[in-house]
């Protein structure tokens, strides 16, 4: 679903004129099969989330390739990076990222307006996800009066409800407590299950990172396997 290959990535800090080029992505190379569960775990500082704006194509590499469903992206416009996102990932965030003065039920729903989707359709698409992740009876609220484990779960819904083969996940545990984290990491297992969803887990947290089927670990951006994870 996703290869890597040798991919390197700098940045450049200081004031113009005497910049430094600092190496953040070292030769990485890694893959993603497609249906699998694979988790980046690196501390603050790592380029763990450096690498997942390059694989979404927000960043372009500074050398390498990346080929996702046999086509290569790294070499895409920034046009053709937005529209490839748009039909092929979805992405959930630490903080969540949700329209205040939306209800969960329209922030599910807004990907759908963005495509053009009518109203009939996509309502009853909405509906029937929001039962799916066990929303339906707070469906009407809006993100203040929800707990941190139902705006994540509305964040899931919001990310899956375009059909994307491929989800980034961004620390999605991060603002949680570790009962509600353990309830969304069930939630990503059994979509992966059900759905066939590839997810690429990016966390600082070892417990996080051996709930998926493989794992790699960043580490002053060298990329190492470390294989299927002991936890299930």
């Amino acid at each position: 679903m996703i290869t890597v290959d040798n991919i390197n990535h700098s940045f450049l800090i200081g004031r113009k004129g005497k910049e430094t080029n600092v190496p953040v992505l070292k030769r990485i190379s890694f893959s993603v099969r497609q249906g699998e569960i694979v988790s980046i775990v690196g501390r603050s500082g790592s380029g763990k989330s450096t690498l997942l704006h390059i694989l979404a194509g927000f960043l372009k590499p500074d050398s390498g390739e990346i080929r996702v469903k046999d086509t290569v992206t790294s070499t895409f416009s920034e046009q053709q990076s937005a529209q490839f996102r748009l039909e092929n990932f979805g992405f959930i965030f630490q903080n969540f990222q949700l329209m205040p003065g939306l209800t969960a039920f329209e922030n599910v729903e807004l990907p759908l307006k963005l495509t053009g989707m009518n109203r009939h359709t996509r309502k009853d698409k909405v509906n029937k996800l929001m039962q799916q992740v066990g929303l339906t009876a707070v469906q009407d609220h809006y993100p203040n009066e929800l707990s941190g484990g139902q705006q994540q779960r509305v964040s899931i819904a919001r990310a899956l409800i375009t059909d994307p083969p491929i989800i980034f996940a961004d620390e999605p545990t991060g603002s949680l407590d570790s009962e509600t984290e353990l309830e969304v990491l069930q939630l990503i297992q059994t979509l992966n299950k059900t759905l066939g969803i590839t997810f690429v887990i990016i966390t600082h947290d070892d417990e996080v990172a051996h709930k998926a089927d493989r794992m790699y670990r960043m580490h002053d951006g060298i990329l190492t396997e470390e294989g299927v994870p002991h936890a299930v």
